[in-house]
């Protein structure tokens, strides 16, 4: 039945409720698992990146009370019950991804996985778009409020069910209802869209657009900012807005969109048929986006590996902390989403590295004008993993011309806005000042000179003095709430369940003879 169904429907139904169908509530966090929240800590000689562009600052001291931090200074601080030696040590703000899935596997995986590698990676908040079904997604949003799991702060976005504009609006008050932050969306036609973003405002949810090329021809990215949408993810819906020679994207005859190969191949094939960038066109296609207030959420990462399926398929980290269930899942197939590369060419990568250079240009020209980029990773596909994945988006932004404090503003304060600005209230997370919540990364390496030394594997450098070649960086806390995680311990967690189920696999294999 699955393969019957439209493409971005599977998508869908791969990616949430499949996943949330079969999936376990996390574990209750275990007594070792974090330290904290205490009556005063204090993290002590850092130096700060703060979130809101400023230049790093330091030594800092920066006291927590509860999970709060009530002072940033120099000065000498009261005695703490915790403190944390971070001299020579780099401290920012918790990191967001606004594009956050649990699934992806066909049989879900166990969300602890996911969880544990994003908080090893400093990411303190997810938006779930979505993690799963509602009440799943519920249930684990109030444990994480709680800390009663060793989870990210969760903001819960759903895909609506609805075909005309008088359900979409039911189905948003009841949702609305139930709790929900926003709305994930797809190319409606265009009744039906205004009707969800319409409602979704009036009742302080959020709009986040994944513009599927199955309607984008009648509701591409201008058209919905138009409706008010909030957000733009991935780069649907951009080029098509900016076609140049026509109003459709010139699809082949023998075109099939239920075959990924022909969606993922031929979608690159936009970059020359746009206006040029730096056009009259281009600029004004931005300015119209600039002026609506529209955020865009590109998530680079996820389609990286088509502009290069060897360097993808061959990360370093694969080995040690991805899932053989996750392998299985990225392995070629015609079933499985986004495993599509069963014969992919020089010629699809050169078109994607093309398509790239496009979109970093209009991502950057659109930073340059004053508009808001946020930071999202879409792990669970095309060989990206969580936490991993998240730090190849901040790699590509600063690839597209963004400066690392710019990047670190898209992964940090920029999210924060763009999760609480439907709400109408303040941020209370996304830069670290006096009075935000104590959601904080904490990394032995200067992130700004280098993002790949917050890499859960670290980065390869030279000791001058042995003359060989060591691992150095990676997160080494991470504060989520107040409370302390060992991002060590958090990877060396996921290594214990990538062993754990590779065994269970040779023992299978074993037990049925060797077969299958």
């Amino acid at each position: 039945m699955l393969l019957r169904l439209p493409r971005l429907v599977a998508y869908t139904f791969l990616a949430t409720t499949l996943c949330a169908q079969g999936a376990k509530p996390c574990p209750d966090r275990r007594p070792d698992e974090g330290e904290g929240p205490f009556k005063r800590m204090v993290i002590r000689g850092a130096t700060l990146i703060d979130g809101t562009g400023g230049p790093p600052r330091g030594p800092v001291n920066i006291v927590i009370s509860g999970n709060r931090i009530s002072s940033i200074g120099r000065g000498a601080v009261p005695k703490p019950d915790k403190t944390i030696d971070a001299r020579g040590m780099y401290i920012l703000p918790g990191f967001v991804d606004m594009h956050a899935h649990t699934g992806g596997t066909g049989k879900a995986p166990n969300v602890e996985y996911c969880y544990k590698l994003w908080l090893a990676h400093g990411v303190t908040t997810v938006r779930g778009v979505s993690l799963g079904r509602h009440d799943w997604v519920e249930n684990e949003r109030a444990r994480s409020d709680k800390n009663e799991i060793v989870a990210p702060r969760i903001f819960n976005y759903q895909r609506p069910r609805a075909h005309d504009p008088e359900a979409a609006r039911k189905w948003v008050r009841e949702m609305a209802a139930k709790g929900i932050d926003g709305l994930k969306l797809g190319a409606y036609e265009p009744a039906v869209m205004e009707a969800l973003i319409d409602e979704a405002h009036k009742h302080g949810l959020g709009t986040v657009a994944h513009l599927g090329q199955d309607g984008v021809a009648q509701m591409n990215a201008i058209d919905a900012a138009r409706l008010g949408l909030d957000s733009v993810t991935h780069y649907y819906g951009h080029f098509e807005a900016l076609l140049k020679d026509y109003q459709i994207q010139p699809w082949p005859v023998d075109h099939n969109h239920g075959n990924e190969y022909d969606r993922f191949s031929q979608v690159a094939r936009l970059w020359d048929k746009i206006h040029a960038p730096g056009s009259p066109e281009w600029e004004a296609y931005l300015n119209e986006q600039l002026a609506l207030g529209t955020v865009f959420n590109p998530t680079m990462t996820i389609y990286s590996a088509n502009r290069d399926v060897m360097r993808n398929r061959a990360a370093e980290w694969h080995a040690a902390y991805t899932l053989p269930s996750m392998w299985d899942f990225f392995t070629p197939s015609k079933r499985s989403h986004g495993s599509y590369f069963f014969k992919w060419s020089t010629a699809d990568e050169v078109a994607w590295r093309n398509f790239y250079r496009v979109w970093m240009r209009l991502i950057n020209d659109y930073k340059k004008m004053g508009g808001r980029i946020t930071a999202g990773s879409d792990p669970g596909f095309i060989y990206d993993i969580w936490g991993f994945s998240y730090i190849e988006e901040l790699e590509m932004l600063q690839e597209a011309g963004l400066h690392p404090l710019e990047v670190i503003q898209c992964a940090t304060r920029n999210c924060a806005q763009t999760l609480m600005d439907p709400k109408g209230k303040p941020i209370e997370f996304g830069v670290v000042k006096r009075g935000m919540l104590a959601d904080l990364v904490i990394c032995p390496e200067n992130p700004l000179a280098d993002f790949k030394t917050l890499f859960g594997t670290g980065v390869e450098r030279l000791n001058e003095e042995t003359g060989e070649p060591e691992r150095r960086g990676g997160v080494r806390w991470t504060v989520k709430d107040g409370i302390v995680y060992d991002a060590h311990k958090l990877l060396a967690d996921v290594r214990a369940m990538v062993v754990e189920q590779k065994q269970q696999r040779a023992a299978k294999k074993g037990a049925d003879g060797g077969g299958k």
